[in-house]
């Protein structure tokens, strides 16, 4: 009898530091991620489960060209999924579908080449200008016609973003993981 307890015993405490572990994990360092709509396509497309990275951004700043998620900033019951492309005390201007960049180390501006985007993809037709503060990013989706995002609702707060995209888990033929792009 004795040794039949200890079994019991011994499958429990397994199982409490098992679920412990997960916890952990789930909440702090990884947490997943399922896409839904066309906003990010082709580069992230309806249903794709994706890791986010949630503690990178607790060691090091956001870098221009990452795909994130966070909280949508008019309800933060939503997600959305975005590529950043402004950084805070930046100037986005978009002109004729290209998108400029302003700041202190470019007062003239650098054009993106944004060879991420699905060929014939329009930012924009006409000419717009985004002036950031500090602690703000100004995000895009990668299908511009039919993301809705920055160019909509204005700047991201640091504050919400909850993660970087680190790996696609699904499909299971598109399992891969991302790095930033070199602009």
């Amino acid at each position: 009898m004795k040794a039949f307890l200890y079994t019991i015993w011994e499958i429990i405490e397994v199982g409490v530091v098992a679920v412990a572990a997960v916890l952990v994990i789930r909440y702090f360092l990884v947490q997943p991620f399922l896409v839904s709509g066309a906003s990010m396509e082709p580069n992230f497309k309806n249903g794709d489960y994706l890791l986010i990275d949630e503690i990178s951004y607790r060691l090091k700043e956001p870098e221009r060209g990452e795909v994130i998620v966070f909280h949508y900033p008019n309800d933060k019951s939503f997600y959305y999924i975005k590529r950043i492309i402004g950084l805070p005390g930046e100037t986005v201007e978009i002109k004729d579908g290209k998108i400029t960049i302003l700041n202190s180390e470019y007062s003239k501006g650098f054009t993106l080449s944004e060879e991420y985007l699905p060929m014939g993809g329009i930012t924009s037709s006409g000419k717009e200008r985004f002036v950031l503060n500090e602690s703000e990013y100004f995000v895009l989706g990668d299908n511009r016609n039919f993301s809705f995002d920055s160019r909509g609702w204005g700047s991201l707060k640091e504050s919400e973003i909850i993660g970087l995209v680190r790996l696609r888990l699904w499909p299971i033929n598109k399992v891969m993981a991302f790095e930033r792009p070199a602009y």
